[in-house]
This record gives C-alpha cells, sequence and structure tokens, in this order.
C-alpha cells in the first residue's frame, strides 16, 4: 500500500511511492533526533512532520498522537542499541563481551545515535505526570536491564564475572550509569568526561576483578 503524495526517487530516477510500513519508519526515524535535541513538549506535530518531509495529516495516519510517536522513537532507540550490543557480543569470546559492549555503546553516543536514556530523561522531566509514557518508558528501562543482565549471567558462567557479584543488582548500576553519561553530556559535563571513563573502569574492574 502506497501513500499519495508522500514519494522517493528510485533506482532509475523514477519517483516511487512509499509503502505504508516504510514512510511509518522514515517518520519514528526523523523525529528521534528531533525529540532529542529539543524536547517532549516542544517537538510539535507540526515540526515533526516537517522533519520527516511529510504532512501532518500523513503524520497522524501513522500515529494516533504525539505520544504515539514518542513512544516509537523509544523502541527505535533502544533497538539500535540493543543491535549494537549484539555485534558486539558477536565479534569476541565471552571474556571480551563486557568491554565490547561498554565500548559499542560509547561508540553511539559519541557519534550521535541517540541512546535510551536521552528520552528517558524527558520523560522524567515533563511526562512524569502520564501514565501511558510512564509505562513505555518503565517497560524499555526493563528491557535494557534484562539485556544487562542476561549479559553478565552468562559472563558470570563462563567466569569472566566474579563469582561473588550479585548480577541483577549489577545491571541496574549499568543503566544507572548510562543515564549518569546522559545527564552529563546533556547539561555539559556535569561528570567530567575524564571521571566517567575511571567509573567505567572501577565498574569494569570491580565485575572482573581485572583491569579495565
Amino acid at each position: 500500500m502506497s501513500e499519495r503524495g508522500v514519494t522517493r526517487r528510485g533506482r532509475e530516477g523514477r519517483t516511487a511511492r512509499l509503502r505504508a510500513p516504510e514512510r511509518r519508519a522514515a517518520i519514528v526515524d526523523a523525529a528521534l533526533p528531533l525529540f532529542a535535541t529539543s524536547s517532549y513538549a516542544a517537538a510539535t506535530t507540526a515540526a515533526l512532520a516537517r522533519a520527516a518531509g511529510v504532512s501532518e495529516p500523513i503524520l497522524y495516519r501513522h500515529f494516533g498522537s504525539k505520544k504515539d510517536l514518542y513512544v516509537a522513537c523509544l523502541e527505535l532507540s533502544w533497538a539500535r542499541l540493543r543491535t549494537a550490543w549484539d555485534a558486539a557480543k558477536a565479534s569476541t569470546g565471552p571474556e571480551g563481551w563486557i568491554q565490547a559492549v561498554s565500548q559499542a555503546t560509547i561508540a553511539l553516543a559519541d557519534g550521535g545515535t541517540v541512546l535510551p536514556p536521552t528520552l528517558w530523561m524527558q520523560a522524567f522531566a515533563e511526562a512524569a505526570g502520564d501514565d501511558e509514557i510512564g509505562a513505555a518508558v518503565r517497560r524499555v528501562v526493563g528491557e535494557v536491564h534484562a539485556a544487562v543482565e542476561a549479559t553478565l549471567v552468562e559472563a558470570q558462567r563462563h567466569g569472566v564475572v566474579h563469582a561473588g557479584r550479585d548480577t541483577r543488582a549489577e545491571a541496574w548500576l549499568v543503566v544507572g550509569s548510562l543515564l549518569l553519561r546522559t545527564l552529563s553530556t546533556g547539561v555539559g559535563d556535569v561528570v567530567p568526561p575524564d571521571d566517567v571513563e575511571r567509573i567505567r573502569a572501577a565498574r569494569l574492574q570491580w565485575l572482573t576483578g581485572m583491569p579495565a
């Protein structure tokens, strides 16, 4: 199914229509950096539509509200981080998983990819009283925690993570460190970059018993 008035260039220069799933994905992709660089409240549907190159009626055809689009952005941000983590783990053995995942996260952030905590921070600040957004944030935070915990459990099984470490608690500390990094970056080095690296290295040493 194609959308009237929404097009893209075909390989031979012809104008081809975007199918509905493609257009929906393109809207989310365009909205994510806008939400991240402004705020939930400031990102109007008119601005979101302009960023995606569509009209507001087309925007509402795919998303019933700005809230629905915001939740889709939460999910996309987490999907990108999860994909990077999976690729990092696939690139090395269990002994290198934690280091590889940490480095992949830093590379994404330094490359300008919007990490989930950026949107979590907005939700905490601007939509704390909204039950639907609150539920979406809790779900995504829970999924991030579960993914971290699963990696730590498996690494512990292989003897990489110290046997005495509580993997569930440690996974929450990783989630907290993601929030801390986001806060520091967003406000302007609240935590000096050198200290961010010291925290990362100290956590790695604590988990594995080995120097970072």
